[in-house]
């Protein structure tokens, strides 16, 4: 009898962390290497640069994120520990870059403050039917420093999302809940 108790209590408060933190790691990256995928940059023309991949690794997050919402106390959890290691991500690569600690803590400050706009934004633009609003978000986001944005990608963007956000929204909540993801085809 005392066998099983344990056996419940490890897999209430051991296991269940372990597993939400390999659940975590999974999702993470499968959200890094989507944002790294080369046709954004090249035929999406995303600035390859710091803020660009930040605004690619946010919007699939964010997109994570959005189909985990609403899901239980679980998926809840699971979306807050994404959202702190996407933190926790760049402030190490800030401190791989160089940057000194008063300027890590100021920047990541930043990007997070960030996200919460972005998630309003794209979260709203994704409910609503008019595609436009869509372009607009990422306009101001994910091309806020590309200026002129070239013709067509905005509306290819915007159809890569709601592809995305199609894809995720079939995807099974258990599958997503042991780190497991699926995106939208990347632009090749």
């Amino acid at each position: 009898m005392s066998g099983s108790f344990i056996g419940r209590l490890l897999g209430q408060f051991g296991g269940g962390s372990r597993s939400r933190a390999a659940a975590v790691g999974g999702l993470f990256t499968a959200i890094v290497r989507q944002a790294r995928e080369p046709g954004f940059y090249r035929v999406l023309a995303v600035p390859d640069t710091l803020d660009g991949r930040f605004e690619m690794v946010a919007l699939h997050l964010l997109l994570v994120m959005r189909r985990l919402k609403g899901q239980g106390s679980e998926a809840g959890k699971l979306s807050q520990r994404l959202y702190e290691t996407m933190v926790d991500d760049f402030e190490k690569s800030l401190l791989e870059m160089g940057a000194g600690d008063s300027g890590i803590a100021r920047r990541v400050k930043t990007m997070a403050r960030g996200m919460a706009g972005r998630i309003r934004a794209y979260d709203e633009a994704l409910a609503d039917s008019d595609g436009r609003r869509l372009e607009v978000a990422l306009d101001n986001n994910l091309y806020g420093t590309v200026d002129p944005v070239p013709e067509g990608v905005l509306a290819a963007m915007a159809a890569y999302v709601r592809a995305c956000a199609a894809v995720l929204d079939a995807q099974p909540l258990e599958s997503l809940m042991t780190g497991e993801v699926r995106f939208g085809q990347a632009p090749a």
